[in-house]
């Protein structure tokens, strides 16, 4: 399986944007669907996960980012409202499923920056 995203940029504080990623190749089901980043200096982050229903966020990011699955698409969502500077960061899809009934994976997309900046 492999993972595209899309929907970084620039954009200034305040701002909107809205992340994609999608899943494609070999896939019997999935897990968890999730968001890290990884700032300036800074190690990878989780940012949010979602598991069935639950939904997990990070404290810095909760009332302002919303995270979202598609499970047709096998796609997961980043909408991210009220951008701060600090939010500044490489954003990394993370996927955890099962090729088969018992082999399991974990893969990483490659990566979307995203710029908070006047």
């Amino acid at each position: 399986a492999q993972l595209v995203e899309s929907g970084g940029g620039l954009v200034q504080p305040g701002g909107s944007l809205r992340l994609s990623c999608t899943a494609s190749g070999r896939i019997f089901s999935i897990s968890a669907m999730g968001w890290y980043r990884q700032g300036p200096g800074n190690q990878r982050e989780l940012v949010a996960d979602i598991r069935g229903d639950t939904r997990n966020y990070t404290d810095s990011v909760k009332g302002r980012f919303t995270i979202s699955r598609d499970n047709a698409k096998n796609a997961v969502y980043l909408e991210m409202n009220n951008l701060k500077p600090e939010d500044t960061a490489v954003y990394y899809c993370n996927v955890a499923g099962y090729y088969t009934e018992y082999n399991s994976f974990r893969i990483w997309g490659q990566g979307t920056q995203v710029t908070v900046s006047s």
